[in-house]
């Protein structure tokens, strides 16, 4: 497989030893071309419009594929919304990329969801023969507690293909991390995501 761009989008003050391990695992298996950047500095005053093409053609413009590491306080970070947000974005400079969701051990959620087919279903889940269709808001916010509104706007939009997995389950195996990447790139240009809501504008 090829290697892809990735962004890793997470909450620094928590998560920092995760995306360092992430990065790790990538030198010594070469996954991926890491193309994270700190989006700390953007000016809070900017409106919305400024901040996503800000992001999208300055901090993301080289990634096609965001990596969101989900732990307890994520959902609540302002900047993680904006790049989720930025990534999901189709921008006529810088497309959209790709999102794949992985579950940090902190949330203690072992659900997934396996939206590129079968070939990701066999791969990644290959113990599951028996798949559970979620429709309801109320169903995917009981599953998954800690992702936040947007992700799950998206979960709900069927042509969205955003997948979730969990920590271990990709770090146990690298492949599969591989594997993931891949199928989220290939997928990223038929994604048709729901911008609807409007980015956050404050932590909490």
């Amino acid at each position: 497989m090829a290697k892809h761009k990735v962004f890793i989008s997470y909450h620094h003050f928590n998560d920092q030893a995760y995306k360092e391990e992430l990065l790790r695992l990538n030198y010594l298996h070469d996954i991926f071309i890491d193309a994270s950047v700190d989006t700390g500095g953007i000016d809070d005053n900017l409106s919305d419009d400024a901040i996503r093409q800000k992001i999208r053609d300055e901090y993301l413009r080289d990634s096609t594929v965001t990596v969101v590491l989900v732990g307890t306080d994520t959902k609540n970070r302002k900047h993680v919304d904006w790049e989720i947000y930025s990534s999901m974005f189709d921008g006529t400079v810088n497309k959209k990329s790709g999102v794949l969701v992985i579950q940090l051990p902190d949330t203690g959620c072992t659900t997934y969801t396996a939206a590129h087919g079968d070939d990701e279903k066999n791969t990644i889940y290959p113990e599951n023969s028996n798949w559970v269709s979620v429709k309801t808001r109320a169903d995917y916010e009981k599953r998954y507690p800690y992702l936040s509104d947007r992700i799950i706007d998206n979960l709900l939009q069927s042509d969205a293909k955003v997948s979730v997995s969990n920590w271990t389950r990709v770090t146990d195996d690298i492949e599969k991390l591989r594997f993931l990447i891949n199928v989220t790139f290939n997928d990223r240009a038929g994604c048709d995501y729901d911008l609807r809501r409007t980015m956050r504008r404050a932590n909490s």
